[in-house]
């Protein structure tokens, strides 16, 4: 992990999350307040952000790159419970710990906040506290979205389903809203087995299903092309605004 002081030097109104991250709705007085209790930290692919049970001073929003959050049984067993992306905020207001391990997979940019000042920020500030509310939320329906993707998409639907949430959070940070869509995976297909609950071998047979399909377009070792982002959504058993289709 590396602290980064040209980063520190960057104003929060060009920061690509901004109108995503916990900071949505802040104001020009809050944002300066923000400004005051922020840092950034990079850490390369494979870095530990924390592991289960370390104590942590800080809460974060993903700037770029993506880390798992995953969960170590007694006997050893790992499961990865969760992804971190571009927007996704990062900690417990309240809790000392990290709950999970969270691990960097790509390189890894994170804008800090020291977790003290925030948490009082949020007491006094309703427009982080009501953001976070919001982004908390998300994440519950995500979760239980997810659930469904799990107990009840084939392997075809599970992989789609996956490529579709890099593609829509590529589209929603991004400038443009287009769709077609490029973006770099995140994780190997070794972790994409992992998440989904699939072997590696079904993980390579179908994205080269979808590929023949003329889904998706693969570009070297981890880009992929989506040519048309309703398709994918169609392959996933959902509709362009992401519910399920009936």
């Amino acid at each position: 992990m590396q602290m980064t002081p040209d980063l520190a030097k960057q104003d929060c109104s060009a920061c690509p999350i901004r109108h995503r991250a916990v900071c949505a709705r802040c104001e020009p007085d809050e944002l300066t307040r923000l400004e005051e209790i922020k840092f950034y930290r990079t850490y390369e692919a494979g870095q530990p952000v924390a592991w289960a049970g370390d104590k942590m001073d800080f809460v974060a929003s993903v700037v770029s790159g993506a880390a798992t959050l995953t969960q170590t049984m007694e006997d050893g067993r790992r499961q990865m419970v969760g992804l971190l992306l571009p927007s996704d905020f990062v900690g417990r207001p309240g809790r000392s710990g990290a709950s999970y391990d969270v691990v960097a997979v790509t390189d890894l940019v994170m804008c800090c906040f020291r977790k003290v000042p925030f948490e009082q920020m949020m007491a006094t500030t309703p427009h982080v506290a009501e953001r976070l509310l919001e982004m908390t939320l998300d994440e519950l329906d995500a979760a239980r979205e997810w659930m469904l993707v799990l107990g009840r998409k084939t392997a075809r639907e599970k992989i789609a389903s996956l490529l579709s949430i890099f593609a829509r959070r590529d589209v929603l940070v991004g400038a443009a809203h287009t769709r077609s869509v490029e973006f770099d995976l995140p994780l190997t297909r070794e972790a994409m087995a992992d998440y989904l609950g699939l072997t590696l071998e079904t993980v390579s047979r179908q994205m080269s299903a979808l590929k023949r399909d003329g889904v998706i377009t693969l570009k070297g070792k981890r880009g992929v092309l989506v040519p048309d982002l309703d398709l994918l959504m169609e392959e996933a058993g959902d509709d362009s605004d992401g519910g399920m289709l009936s």
